[in-house]
């Protein structure tokens, strides 16, 4: 089985909106639901786990697309919210993508990549490259390092594994108190595999600012 867990329990406070920005409308609908829509007409794609805040719970239980296997409270942290969906998935031989909610311009040229890189790795990132030179700062904005931007990229969801893998990495580092920013953090800080980087889409954007927003207007028409 193949499965999309789309985390959509963030508050999205710099937006500035009166509501997370997931759940702002544009043109009609939410972005949370284009979002929805991308892996629900995916073709490799068979159930999708949807996790949310308890203030849109019943919001979402409401979406009628036909592969929303499951929707589930989420965390206080995103990581939290990842380790509840995974756990949702009772094999340890599928296929798993963690996408945010707020990144609905995914295509499906993208998702399909993903998956067909699980057949040959147990963990996989999408990532794009930087065109701007990375800083390195400490605590007073004093340049420490500037690394060659050549081995630099922009980490991108969705990331992908073998169900029975990130589920052990969230169980280990429940134990061991571990907080990391997203999925593959805790593969490579716990040491247990590599994870390959699958090329992004540069306009896979995650909405985060009040001008996104505008800009979706547009794009999502």
């Amino acid at each position: 089985m193949n499965y999309a867990i789309i985390l959509a329990s963030g508050k999205g406070e710099r937006c500035g909106l009166d509501v997370p920005k997931q759940f702002a409308k544009i043109n009609g609908k939410t972005i949370l639901e284009y979002t929805i829509e991308a892996f629900n007409k995916n073709e490799l794609t068979d159930r999708i786990i949807l996790v949310t805040s308890k203030a849109y719970l019943e919001f979402c239980k409401k979406l009628k697309y036909e592969k929303i296997f499951m929707v589930t409270e989420g965390g206080k942290r995103r990581q939290d919210s990842s380790r509840i969906g995974v756990n949702l998935i009772e094999e340890d031989d599928a296929k798993v993508l963690i996408h945010d909610g707020a990144r609905p311009y995914i295509k499906n040229e993208l998702i399909n990549n993903c998956y067909i890189a699980l057949d040959k790795f147990s963990a996989i990132n999408t990532g794009v490259e930087t065109a701007d030179t990375i800083m390195e700062v400490d605590e007073n904005k004093i340049i420490k390092k500037i690394p060659n931007r050549k081995n630099l990229l922009r980490c991108q969801t969705p990331q992908g594994f073998i169900s029975g893998l990130i589920k052990k990495a969230h169980k280990i580092a429940l134990k061991k108190n571990l907080n990391v920013t997203d999925d593959a953090g805790l593969i490579v800080n716990l040491g247990l595999g590599d994870v390959f980087v699958v090329d992004g889409d540069i306009e896979n954007i995650k909405i985060t600012y009040k001008d996104d927003i505008i800009k979706a207007k547009e794009k999502l028409r």
